[in-house]
């Protein structure tokens, strides 16, 4: 499946605009997600085996899912456990419907398997997504594997206000989710990555905490999970980590998208790594699994670590994996490798897991830094 993918329909899909076929993609996944038959002829192909995991109280079928971005606004959400993900993450969505940043926003760096974006949390906004999610629920077409929200502060917000921004979308969405993330790490809203600042952030959690409180209903609480930037000291990031206790935080996704860019002395790559915005992908790779490592010796490897960033293939999961992270996320890789890369790396870490007389997954993690 990769090979055909590569070689037959990605040179077709790279021709267009990247937002574009996205799009596309994502209105034919919506068209499949509706319709039971297709979802199953989809899984027959490309679904993945149970790898089951455990983190923050919930059951996972497999470690791998799909990172924020890919389906902002929910529209195909039943079809993704048919494409072998574990669970999915939804967004960033934001209090206000916003239409982000001017187009062009997107640009695939081909020869090093990247992508730059700077789409800056374009979406209908919390209540419109809380709409989109009840509807799927109506249809019965609820995916069997864990769901996450991403939350993003809305670009008229100002900063001081920014705890009150999401937690509005928390207390709108709460109740539609399994998971949360705080996204204060996206390189593409102004001044985002100031909420980074532990005080900053420190509010912004303890908004969250008190509506996961008070929400009626008998709801459980809902685990809140802080997504961070590859580009923070560790300094930074144990100032973030400092918060876990008090604030409840759940656990932590590294990384979001890099500004910095690698040396390269092909033009074509320039051109692309002189637009602003985040990069995302195999020149990722490297940083996130530092930033992984870092997290779980400055946890004693008792914060649970999504890691994302450069993983397309078993060998680059289990990279992740052994410097401390419980569960992965794949976007970028998608693009380069197909739909089939979440199956693929799946049995990859199955074999892996033979070959070192494992016996499951959580063994595993954070063994590399023993």
């Amino acid at each position: 499946m990769s090979w055909l993918y590569r070689n037959l329909l990605r040179p077709i899909l790279f021709a267009q605009n990247p937002e574009s076929i996205h799009h596309r993609t994502l209105s034919a996944l919506g068209f499949a997600s509706r319709h039971r038959a297709l979802r199953n002829l989809v899984g027959a192909f490309l679904g993945a085996p149970d790898l089951p995991v455990e983190a923050f109280g919930l059951r996972f079928p497999n470690p791998v899912g799909l990172a924020a971005g890919m389906d902002k606004e929910a529209d195909a959400v039943p079809i993704w456990p048919s494409l072998g993900l574990g669970f999915s993450e939804l967004g960033a969505v934001t209090w206000h419907a916003q239409p982000g940043n001017p187009q062009p926003r997107v640009f695939r760096a081909v020869a090093a398997e990247g992508i730059v974006n700077r789409m800056g949390f374009n979406n209908a906004g919390a209540q419109a997504l809380a709409e989109k999610l009840a509807e799927w629920r109506r249809l019965g077409c609820w995916p069997a594997h864990p769901v996450g929200i991403n939350l993003g502060k809305s670009k008229i917000t100002p900063l001081d206000k920014a705890a009150e921004d999401y937690a509005n979308s928390f207390r709108a969405l709460r109740s539609s989710a399994d998971f949360f993330v705080v996204n204060v790490s996206s390189p593409n809203t102004p001044n985002l990555r100031q909420l980074q600042d532990k005080a900053a952030l420190d509010a912004i959690l303890s908004a969250l905490q008190e509506v996961n409180r008070n929400t009626g209903g008998g709801q459980s609480p809902r685990p809140i999970l802080v997504k961070v930037a590859p580009d923070l000291t560790f300094g930074a990031l144990d100032e973030i980590l400092e918060l876990a206790g008090p604030r409840g935080v759940a656990g932590i996704i590294a990384t979001n998208t890099t500004i910095t860019r690698p040396d390269t002395v092909d033009s074509k790559l320039k051109q692309v790594y002189s637009e602003a915005g985040g990069l995302s992908g195999r020149p990722l790779r490297a940083r996130s699994t530092e930033v992984i490592r870092h997290i779980y010796k400055q946890s004693s490897g008792k914060m649970p670590i999504i890691g994302v960033g450069g993983i397309f293939n078993a060998h680059d999961a289990w990279e992740k994996i052994t410097a401390g992270a419980s569960l992965l996320q794949i976007y970028t890789s998608m693009v380069y490798e197909g739909p089939g890369t979440a199956r693929a790396i799946v049995k990859g870490l199955q074999e892996r897991l033979r070959q070192e007389g494992l016996p499951n997954l959580s063994r595993a993690v954070g063994i590399a830094e023993a």
